[in-house]
């Protein structure tokens, strides 16, 4: 059974640092594109990061740019998104995604407020 499960959210305050999970099972997450999207509040879903198939993160949005990372660790089968210094407007439910089937997670809020 293929299972792509997100972990890590929460409420934080502003300033403050998240890191979120996505764990595979069924499939082996190497090799393929992975990406971080996630939608604010009454917006649509936007793009976060961009991972190559090699693992290498070659995008990130200007927004998060110097405050995020993302990274895949193929040992344990995951993709990561540490999130540093957050903001207000970083709140939304955020979404991993890999190109094996074109699976997302389930989404996992994450708020930032103080």
């Amino acid at each position: 059974e293929v299972q792509f499960v997100e972990s890590g959210g929460g409420l934080v305050r502003p300033g403050g640092s998240l890191k979120l999970s996505c764990t595979a099972s069924g499939f082996d997450l190497s090799g393929y594109v992975t990406q971080w999207f996630r939608q604010r509040p009454g917006q649509e879903r936007e793009m976060v990061t961009y991972a190559l198939d090699t693992g290498r993160t070659t995008y990130y949005r200007d927004s998060v740019k110097g405050r995020f990372t993302s990274w895949r660790d193929d040992a344990s089968n995951s993709m990561h998104l540490q999130m540093n210094r957050m903001r207000p407007w970083d709140t939304a439910i955020y979404y991993c995604y890999t190109s094996y089937m074109g699976t997302y997670g389930r989404g996992i809020q994450v708020t930032v407020s103080s």
